[in-house]
């Protein structure tokens, strides 16, 4: 019965760990065109662009009250009367005062013209002439400030009607009727704010973008905002400026970010609380894969363990793929476009051809057939096995992507700084068999990312577990293997004795 038992475990231990072996560890993903849209996100509150404070520069008791706030007003329109009986008093008193002089004015003009005729008949003394003109001077400075103070008082007068100074809408109220004001003009503390009103034609959002993503964001950019109150309906705007001034909030730094947006009938209010996606980069129906296809140089040999590959011989393959020479033309790239060397060498003269049809100009006396082999010989064994005449020759190879010194004739060339993604490495399937692939990617989206080189839509490219996650799994099978002794779970190995090895326990 145990021999039976015993028997029947084993083959249930088999079938499971044959079922496990022959798992797939990775999953084909067909490469297909997908839309990618990549954007920042932010948060910020709703604010004018433009907002007044409305004073009087009367003072007195508000006698009567014009508009209420959320009231649409136009430049001119009366908002507020202040008492008026203090300024028509005065304006009263000065107009008659004007009159006065006017007539105290006419007076002294015919005075002066009837004594200036007898002055020239010689019926009057010269000092009675110089008396008349004195008194025409007097009442002409009469009449003049006269003029002056019905001025004032017209104007103190008018002052007590308080108007919008432009369009906008009152977005706050300070005082109600019967509240005393005094004016700004006479009171050191600035006197009284009567309203505040703002422009919301055009509303503005002051987005904090966390620093990370600043170097992404420049003016003009398009935003959609969205707000609480209306979930489903997001509102367009732009990026106006970024600010210098970084803010620090509990050790996260963020940039303030100004955004524009146009406000129809007004329904984005002063104040609300805003969600901000700054559109950084779009692409339409281009060819994507997932982001965890990608594999860097630095984790080729986990993933090629993982799919039963020998990591050298990848390592090869990717040197090879490297330093494969092309025709002199131009290469062919992933999309099927062929690109020429913008600096073509001169003739005679030795190239080492790129995969992306960049043609290296190579120093006297270095072959193309030399550069590959040690390129061969650095993907294999690592840059350490390298002579040091060889890292020299690479060196004064490849110092021209950097545009530094020696990098001989042609050396105007140099990698773009400011491209979108990066190279990669895939695995894709070829024949039926796992095959490593260079590509060069576009925008991400954290998601998938653009594939602007190296793969087409017939193409199938693997998702693997991370190196990471391998190194756990192969860490727990051992920790399983030490303490079944490389059986199976619940089985203890029993120990060797005279060369003769006894079966299997139960535990």
């Amino acid at each position: 019965m145990k021999r039976l038992l015993l028997t029947a475990m084993l083959a249930a231990g088999w079938t499971a760990c044959k079922k496990a072996e022959t798992a797939p560890v990775y999953e084909k993903v067909a490469v297909e065109r997908r839309d990618i849209v990549v954007t920042a996100s932010a948060a910020g509150a709703i604010q004018p662009l433009l907002t007044i404070d409305v004073k009087s520069q009367a003072s007195g008791a508000i006698t009567e009250m014009r508009v209420q706030t959320g009231d649409d007003v136009r430049p001119g329109q009366l908002l507020a009367l202040i008492d008026p009986r203090l300024p028509r008093s005065a304006l009263d008193q000065a107009r008659a005062n004007l009159a006065v002089a006017k007539a105290q004015f006419d007076n002294a003009t015919i005075q002066l013209a009837r004594e200036d005729t007898l002055f020239k008949v010689q019926a009057i003394t010269q000092s009675e002439y110089e008396t008349a003109k004195v008194a025409f001077a007097q009442a002409q400075a009469g009449l003049v400030n006269a003029q002056s103070n019905h001025a004032d008082a017209q104007i103190a007068y008018d002052q007590t009607r308080v108007t919008a100074p432009l369009t906008g809408t009152i977005i706050q109220k300070n005082v109600e009727v019967g509240t005393v004001i005094s004016s700004p003009a006479r009171d050191v503390g600035g006197g009284t704010v009567l309203f505040r009103m703002a422009n919301l034609d055009t509303v503005q959002v002051q987005a904090l973008v966390d620093e990370t993503d600043i170097g992404k964001i420049q003016p003009g950019l398009p935003v959609t905002i969205t707000v609480d109150a209306y979930p489903n309906r997001p509102f367009d705007g732009s990026v106006l400026k970024i600010e210098p001034q970084a803010q620090v909030t509990q050790n996260v730094t963020q940039f303030p970010v100004l955004v524009n947006i146009v406000n129809p009938n007004h329904l984005l209010k002063p104040g609300m609380n805003t969600e901000a996606e700054i559109h950084v980069g779009q692409r339409q129906g281009v060819l994507a894969i997932p982001n965890a296809a990608l594999r860097t140089q630095s984790d080729v040999a986990s993933a090629a363990q993982v799919l039963g590959l020998d990591p050298q011989a990848v390592q090869q393959q990717l040197a090879q793929a490297t330093t494969s020479p092309r025709d002199s033309g131009g290469a062919t790239m992933g999309g099927g476009a062929t690109r020429a060397d913008p600096n073509p060498p001169q003739a005679g003269q030795a190239t080492l051809t790129m995969p992306d049809g960049r043609q290296i100009p190579l120093p006297a006396g270095v072959s193309a057939e030399q550069v590959q082999a040690a390129m061969r010989k650095r993907f294999s064994e690592g840059a350490s096995a390298l002579t040091p005449s060889e890292q020299a020759m690479l060196r004064q190879v490849f110092a021209q992507f950097r545009g530094g010194a020696g990098g001989g004739p042609g050396g105007g060339m140099r990698r773009q700084t400011n491209e979108v993604g990066g190279r990669y490495i895939v695995f894709v399937v070829r024949n039926g068999t796992p095959t490593p692939l260079q590509i060069r990617t576009g925008l991400t989206d954290l998601d998938y990312s653009e594939v602007t080189s190296g793969l087409t839509e017939k193409d199938t490219v693997l998702i693997l577990p991370s190196a990471s996650l391998v190194n756990s799994q192969k860490q727990f099978q051992q920790r399983v293997q030490t303490m079944t002794g490389g059986g199976i779970p619940g089985m203890r190995q029993q120990p060797q004795s005279g060369g003769t090895q006894k079966a299997p326990t139960p535990r």
